[in-house]
């Protein structure tokens, strides 16, 4: 028999998010952005800790032979090279960070509104309510993942969450990460369920000892084969 679940950990994308949103609202969103938001807050400490970041990744790309664009110091270069990685869908830490700050404009504005799934929000209640502890962990930067659920369709969700992951924690397809996040939040790997739509993910999770279910929603990509239990909604989840 498993161990009784403790906490919950959710990816965002395809999980409490359609995909949908992420890649047709809020990627092309931070994509027609990027080079203004550069402009105005280019001398801004933290923007400039993401630039140096984005130079280190660059050398990095450049070393393996592949072949990103010049950058240059200069807000259109660095903006070429944002670009770049958004088109190969890089889970960039300076990047996401960048789009974080790009998206808090947006919510700040109005222009943007989040999107999660129906069932979301009553189970993330439910599970606050019996005393389970919940945390999000997602290739998103913290500040877009607290901006996604403080600007939702159904409101505020952040009271129910008790914590959020990036990669700053370890990259989502590494078992160690999954050891991290569960020493960081002072639990046992099996007291842990983790919800993700990526069996890569799941794969590396259960190598940490997690307990881990596939969520099934419309529009997610296909997975190879697994041996994990699947969801279509947290409704169905035994807790």
């Amino acid at each position: 028999m498993k161990p009784a679940v403790h906490s919950i950990l959710l990816d965002i994308e395809g999980t409490t998010t359609p995909i949908d949103f992420v890649y047709q609202v809020l990627f092309p969103f931070a994509r027609r952005r990027v080079e203004d938001y550069l402009n105005t807050h280019w001398s801004a400490e933290d923007v400039q800790l993401d630039v140096a970041r984005l130079r280190e990744e660059h050398a990095t790309d450049t070393q393996q032979g592949l072949t990103p664009p010049p950058l240059e110091p200069a807000v259109g270069s660095v903006t070429g090279y944002v670009h770049w990685l958004m088109d190969r869908d890089r889970k960039s830490t300076p990047l996401k960070s960048l789009q974080g700050k790009i998206w808090q404009e947006g919510y700040a504005s109005g222009e943007l509104l989040s999107q999660v799934f129906e069932d979301v929000p009553p189970a993330l209640d439910r599970w606050h309510s019996q005393g389970k502890q919940i945390y999000i962990y997602s290739s998103g930067s913290v500040l877009a993942q607290k901006l996604l659920f403080g600007h939702t369709t159904f409101g505020d969700l952040t009271p129910l969450l008790s914590g959020y992951f990036d990669t700053t924690i370890g990259a989502k397809q590494e078992v160690e990460s999954y050891r991290r996040i569960a020493a960081s939040v002072e639990q046992s790997p099996a007291t842990i369920l983790f919800v993700s739509d990526v069996v890569a993910e799941l794969n590396a999770a259960s190598a940490a000892g997690l307990q881990c279910v596939l969520s099934l929603r419309a529009g997610n990509h296909p997975q190879p084969p697994h041996a994990f239990p699947t969801i279509n909604s947290f409704a169905e989840l035994p807790f």
